[in-house]
C-alpha cells in the first residue's frame, strides 16, 4: 500500500473537565469552572472519526493519557496543600488534542526516507508539560517500525514547542517532496507566544529537513493577542492549498511569495478581515478544520458546527463554495464539547503521512472498532465532572478504571 495521510484522532479521556487552565485559549477561559460530560464530549470525536472513514479516509487514534497523573502530583509534594490549578493539572484530559502531540515530518522529506516524529514539549503550560513522556511511549509503540519510523524525544525545555499545531506542510501530493512550514511566535501582548524559533529549527535539524524546502514564518502578534494560541486556529494547509486568515502572519505577503517561490502550484485562499474578523475566526474556529484530500481528489473543509451556524462565517464559506476554488465540500462536525475547552477539529487530530501497513494495527481505526470503542465509552466513562469534583478518590478510581477497560479492549495494557 502506498503512503497517505493518516488522521489521528485523539480518544477524549474519562477526566475530561472545564478548569480553565490554558492562558490565552479564549473558550477554555470562558467555560472555567463549568461541567463538563466527558462520555459526550469522547462519543462525539469518536463520531468524528467515524465521519472521516465514512469519508473513505486512513483513520488512526491515539489514547488517553494515565489521569489523575501521579507522577506529577508526586514531582511536585501535593499534599492537599497545592493550589488548585496544580491538582486540576494532573486531572487534564488535554492530551486528546493530538495537533499538539509532535511534529510530523513524511519520509520523502526527510533525508534518512524514514517518518519523523517529534514529541511536543509543551512547556509554557504546566498542565500539558507533564505529557510528552507518555506521549513518547504511546508514538514509539503506534510507529515502532524502525526502518519506516524515527520518533525522537522532545527537544530542550528552554525552547517551548507546541508541535503539529504550528507546523503546516504543502506538496503536490502527500506522499511527494513538500514544503514544510514552521510557524512561531515572538509576542503576543498579555498572552504567551508558544512556539518558539528556536524549538522548530531544533526539529527540522532532527528530522534531517532539506533547507531549501523548509520555511520559518512569524505568526502574526495581533493573532496571538486576539487569541489564536495556536497557528492552527488561524491557517491550515493540505498538499497545494494554504487556507488562511487575513492576520494569520505577520508577513503575509513575504509568507505566500516563500510559498509560491518553493511550491509553485500553491494555491493560497485568504480570507479577508472585511469578511470574517480575526475575533469572528477565533470565536467560531473557522481556521481549527481539518483540510483533507477525498478519494476522489477533490478537497473538503471539515468544520465545527459554531463556524458553520456563524453568519459571517457562514456567508463568506456559501461563497466560497459557489466559486471555482481548490475547496469544494464544506462539512460541518459537532464537537461542542472539545470545542468549549477550545479546541476544534484540527486539534483531535494529528497526520502522518506513512503507509499504514507499517503502522502497529492496534492504532488504526475501522468501523468495527469503532463499535467496541463506543461501547467502552458508554459504558465507563463519567457522565458528568465539576471541576470540585477533581482530586476525589472515587472520581479517580472511576477515571482510571474507564482508561483501563479501554486499553484492555484494545490489547494496549502495556500503556497502563
Amino acid at each position: 500500500m502506498a503512503c497517505r495521510e493518516i488522521n489521528f484522532d485523539g480518544i477524549i479521556g474519562p477526566s475530561h473537565n472545564y478548569a480553565g487552565l490554558s492562558l490565552g485559549n479564549l473558550a477554555s477561559a470562558s467555560h472555567a469552572g463549568d461541567a463538563s460530560f466527558p462520555r459526550a464530549a469522547a462519543l462525539q470525536g469518536l463520531a468524528k472519526m467515524r465521519h472521516n472513514l465514512a469519508l473513505g479516509l486512513a483513520q488512526g487514534f491515539l489514547l488517553p493519557l494515565p489521569r489523575p497523573n501521579a507522577r506529577f502530583l508526586a514531582a511536585i509534594g501535593a499534599d492537599a496543600s497545592e493550589d488548585r490549578r496544580l491538582r486540576a493539572a494532573a486531572w487534564s484530559a488535554s492530551s486528546m488534542w493530538t495537533a499538539n502531540a509532535a511534529t510530523v515530518s513524511p519520509a520523502a522529506d526527510c533525508a534518512d526516507g524514514r517518518c519523523h516524529l517529534t514529541a511536543a514539549n509543551l512547556v509554557t503550560m504546566p498542565h500539558r508539560s507533564q505529557e510528552w513522556p507518555d506521549t513518547v511511549r504511546q508514538l514509539r509503540l503506534a510507529f515502532a517500525d524502525a526502518a519506516h519510523f524515527a520518533v525522537h524525544d522532545a527537544v530542550p525545555p528552554c525552547f517551548g514547542d507546541e508541535g503539529a499545531a504550528n507546523h503546516m506542510r504543502m506538496a503536490r501530493a502527500h506522499g511527494e517532496p513538500g514544503l514544510e512550514i514552521f510557524v512561531y511566535g515572538t509576542s503576543g501582548g498579555a498572552f504567551p507566544a508558544r512556539q518558539h524559533e528556536q524549538a522548530s529549527r531544533a526539529v527540522a535539524r532532527l528530522h534531517g529537513l532539506d533547507p531549501a524546502r523548509t520555511l520559518f514564518v512569524e505568526q502574526n502578534p495581533e493573532a496571538i493577542a486576539a487569541g489564536a494560541f495556536h497557528n492552527d486556529v488561524v491557517a491550515v494547509a493540505n498538499e497545494r492549498v494554504l487556507f488562511t486568515h487575513e492576520q494569520a502572519f505577520a508577513d503575509p505577503e513575504g509568507t505566500y511569495a516563500a510559498i509560491r517561490q518553493r511550491l509553485p502550484e500553491a494555491e493560497i485562499v485568504v480570507v479577508p478581515a472585511s469578511a470574517v474578523s480575526l475575533a469572528d475566526a477565533i470565536r467560531s474556529y473557522l481556521f481549527n478544520a481539518q483540510l483533507l484530500t477525498l478519494p476522489g481528489g477533490e478537497m473538503a473543509l471539515v468544520i465545527p458546527l459554531e463556524a458553520w451556524d456563524h453568519p459571517r462565517v457562514r456567508a463568506w464559506l456559501d461563497g466560497m463554495l459557489a466559486g471555482n476554488g481548490p475547496i469544494r465540500q464544506v462539512l460541518p462536525v459537532d464537537v461542542r464539547q472539545s470545542m468549549a475547552n477550545g479546541g476544534g477539529p484540527a486539534c483531535l487530530r494529528l497526520r502522518v503521512v506513512a503507509d499504514p501497513a507499517h503502522v502497529d494495527p492496534r492504532f488504526l481505526l475501522d468501523e468495527a472498532k469503532a463499535e467496541r470503542i463506543g461501547a467502552v465509552i458508554a459504558a465507563r466513562w463519567p457522565e458528568q465532572i465539576d471541576p470540585a469534583d477533581l482530586g476525589r478518590e472515587s472520581l479517580a478510581a472511576t477515571v482510571i478504571a474507564a482508561r483501563a477497560a479501554l486499553l484492555e479492549e484494545l490489547d494496549l495494557a502495556q500503556l497502563a
